[in-house]
Parts: structure tokens; sequence; C-alpha cells
């Protein structure tokens, strides 16, 4: 990426000024030291009387969590593959890829007394070893439950009882402007547990990640954060979790004024569907949609941009089946005001398949309601989703990004971006993995991937290369559905 261009660099949580107020006087005028202040009122000036009330008190939000708050240590086996001399290389092949360890940390929340610990996928993705060190200095070795790429969750889990706790709040009664307190270990260990503050400076966020996540609807704050604290806690002035801190923006890989935080109401569904399934229950409405811009706007006759603009309904999904088309505007669900398409997405993500939902839409000027059952993962092959990813027997498939391939030193290939229930996982899939060849004829589109699965009679055979770097094929029978 070029010097001056934006870049997102996972990080969470750092330092933040204190509030405070100067107060002025006249000479000769006195103030009340505790409750006001002078301020000029046309060339004169009067007296504002200030209760504590008035001060953003955050004591009690920063001590009841903290200690709940916790540092995730993670060692990652990179593959580092040396070049070797071509006469060498014709006696002993291409040479074994050389095992390195990687150190790194982040943040993570625990949710329950018994060792539950949300943070974030990116944290322990890869990971083979991960160490949690709680507030108390007590370390611990952490299991990994599950992951969520497509919204950055992941839950982890230690073998402890008895443990302090965040309570969940709502993120969806987030005000702007609202005061929210950001806790984890910027740096690292030195650093560890430290809390900053903030205001919410915006809701329904996305950035600029080339498809690294796939439901993107984050908390925009101005509390500092840093590398190190992915996957710390965002709270509010009760001490309720509202969010996990995932990312800045900055041009430096530093703050610089914006961190942001994936709403604890998506949160809590992912680490619960983890907990109770051991993967993520995504609910699907299987639409194309788009923010209302301007000019739909005036085509439509719309007094307003709020809302989301159906461009397409998928064949057989649940938005076709509940009547939604082409052109309809999405307002509302089940109460929510839909404003963004973004926050459409955040709202789906919070039901589970075979949930019912309200859908409020503007078609023709005309407000209709219409009730929709929102189906799940289990697409048929070849079916695009609305992030671009083609489902391919309980896997989702995409055109791997030149990023990926430069770092495995490969020139194309298909990359699984997730792994569900279905021939690909039971053949030993992974998320990340890179195939170059289905049955012996090499690909570089999802598409062509599909198409040679597709024309095979008997299995479909899979070479390609994992995460890791390392060479790696799987099989699955074309008569088991």
């Amino acid at each position: 990426m070029s010097k001056g261009f934006m870049k997102i660099t996972s990080a969470i949580v750092a330092g933040f000024a204190a509030f405070g107020a100067i107060m002025a006087c006249t000479p000769g005028q006195s103030r009340n030291q505790t409750t006001g202040s002078a301020i000029p009122d046309g060339g004169a000036y009067r007296t504002v009387n200030l209760t504590e009330t008035d001060y953003p008190d955050l004591t009690y939000a920063a001590e009841s969590a903290v200690d709940a708050v916790v540092l995730v240590k993670v060692t990652v086996q990179s593959q580092q593959r040396y070049d070797m001399d071509p006469f060498l290389r014709y006696f002993f092949g291409f040479g074994d890829a050389q095992p390195r360890e990687q150190q790194g940390s982040g943040s993570g929340v625990i949710i329950r007394p018994d060792g539950y610990i949300a943070t974030n996928n990116h944290v322990v993705a890869r990971a083979s070893k991960v160490e949690v060190t709680l507030n108390n200095n007590r370390t611990y070795e952490a299991t990994v439950v599950g992951t969520d790429p497509a919204t950055d969750v992941a839950l982890i889990k230690i073998d402890a009882e008895g443990l302090p706790t965040i309570p969940f709040g709502d993120s969806d009664q987030l005000r702007l402007g609202e005061w929210v307190l950001a806790i984890g270990s910027p740096m690292g260990e030195q650093l560890r547990g430290t809390i900053t503050a903030g205001i919410v400076s915006a809701k329904g966020r996305s950035m600029p990640t080339e498809g690294e996540f796939k439901i993107e609807s984050f908390i925009q704050t101005d509390a500092a954060v840093n590398p190190g604290n992915s996957g710390g806690a965002l709270v509010n002035k009760k001490g309720e979790l509202v969010g996990i801190n995932t990312a800045i923006m900055s041009q430096t890989g530093t703050y610089v004024g914006y961190s942001f935080a994936v709403p604890v109401n998506i949160v809590k569904k992912i680490v619960g569907d983890l907990i109770d399934f051991g993967t993520v229950k995504r609910a699907k409405l299987g639409v194309s949609m788009s923010n209302v811009t301007d000019e739909i706007a005036r085509e439509l006759k719309l007094s307003s941009t709020k809302g989301v603009y159906i461009h397409e309904t998928l064949k057989g999904s649940a938005a076709e089946k509940a009547g939604i088309k082409k052109g309809d505007i999405v307002t509302n669900i089940d109460g929510t005001e839909i404003a963004t398409a973004s926050a459409l997405q955040e709202k789906v993500n919070s039901y589970h398949p075979g949930d019912r939902a309200t859908v409020t839409i503007l078609r023709d000027g005309n407000v209709r309601t219409v009730e929709v059952e929102f189906q799940g993962d289990a697409e048929a092959t070849g079916t695009v989703d609305t992030d671009g990813s083609i489902a391919f027997y309980g896997s989702k498939i995409r055109t791997a990004p030149q990023e990926t391939l430069q770092a495995l030193g490969l020139k194309s290939g298909v990359e699984v971006v997730s792994v569900g229930d279905g021939k690909m996982l039971s053949a030993g899939a992974s998320e990340g993995f890179i195939i170059q060849y289905v049955n012996d004829q090499a690909v570089s589109k999802a598409e062509e991937v599909v198409e040679i699965a597709k024309k095979s009679r008997r299995a479909v055979y899979i070479e390609g290369v994992t995460a890791t770097g390392r060479s790696a094929y799987f099989a699955f029978g074309k008569d088991e559905e």
C-alpha cells in the first residue's frame, strides 16, 4: 500500500485526555471552587453552577470492568521457505518450509465466570498456542472454542471458575456523543489493563477493508487505541459491555483519533452460537443492496436518503419468498429503523435461521410490511452471497486477494473464506486454504472451482496450500449429498 493511502490497522485501546474545565474571573471576582465558574456574557460575567453530575464520572465503569479484561498472548507457527541451489533442488526437491515461531498479543473480555472469553478472530487466527493473563497476574493456557471471520469475533476458554465478568449492555441504545471507556492492553504486557475514554462518534460505520470483514456495522469512537488492544472491552458509564474493540484507521499504524468496535449485540449472538453449537448459525435475507443515494432518491421521489435500496433478491431466498422485490426500500425491521446497508446487515445478523421478522418497505410511494422467515447458510453450491463469495459444498470460496497470494508466494488460486457443515468440512478443508487445482485442473476463479466440481462424475480432488503455506490436499465423493 503506497504512502498517503489510509490503511486499516487491527488494534484496540490506549490513552485519552482527562476531562476538565478552565474557569476564569474578572479581577477581584471570587468563584465557587466546587460548583461554579465565571463565564463571559455580553461583556459581563455570569456564574454557572455545575454539579458533579455535569461531569462524566466514569470511575464506577472503570473499576467494575477492568478486572474482566485480560491479556491474550498467542504463538503462531509460520512457514518460511528458503531458496535452494537448482542443482541441489534436483536431488532434494524444493526444500521444506522451515517453521518459525512468532509471538503476538491482544486483549479479551471475560463474559462468563466459568472461563469463556470473547476476543477478535484476528487475535487468535492461526495461533498454535494461546495464553491468557488475568488482571491479578494469573496465567492460563486457553483453547479456541470457535471463530467467526465474518464479524472478526472469536471465543476462547480457560479452565477457571468464579471469574469477574462484564455484563452485556445493548449497543442499539448507544447514542451519539455518549461517553464510553475502552479497556485493554496496548503494546502488550507493560500497559496491561489500560483504560481510555471517549465518545461514540458514529454508529453503523463500515470501513474499506477489501473484504476482510463481511459484516460491517462498527461503533466508531475517539477512545485512543493501539496495537495489542484488539479484543478489548468497550463499556458504557454503567459498566456494561457495548462492544469489542477491533480496529483503528491510521496512516501510521498507531492511533490518530479513529477507533472501531464490533457492537455487543452482534458479539452476544456470535459467542452464544459458538457455545451452543460450536459454529455460527447465521441468518440470511438473500438480497443485493446498497445505501439510498441522491440519484436513487430523485428517481423514486423519496423524501430522504434513509433506507436500503434492494437491487436484487436471490432466487429462493427468504426475501423473495416474503415478497420483497427489486426497487423496494427497506426502512425498518422489527421496530428498528434501517438507515444504511450496514445497519441492515447488523440487524439481520442478530437473528438465527428460522426466526421471523416484520420488515417495513417502501414501494411505489406506499409503505408496506412483509413477514420474513430467515434462512441459513446451507445454500446450494454455486449460490452467490451478497459479499461476492460463492457457496461450495458447505463452504464459501472466492478468488484469492493478491495480498494473500503474494504472502504465500503464489500467482493465483481460490481462497476458502469460511467452512460450515458440509463435504468440505468433512474432507478437512480449513479457512484460509488456497485451492490451486481441482481434479488436476488449475483454477484461479471461484466459478472455475464450481464448474469443474459439477462436471465430476464420482469425486472431487482438491490440491492447494494451507493458510500457513503448507501444501495439502483432500477429496470428497459426489454421491454423498
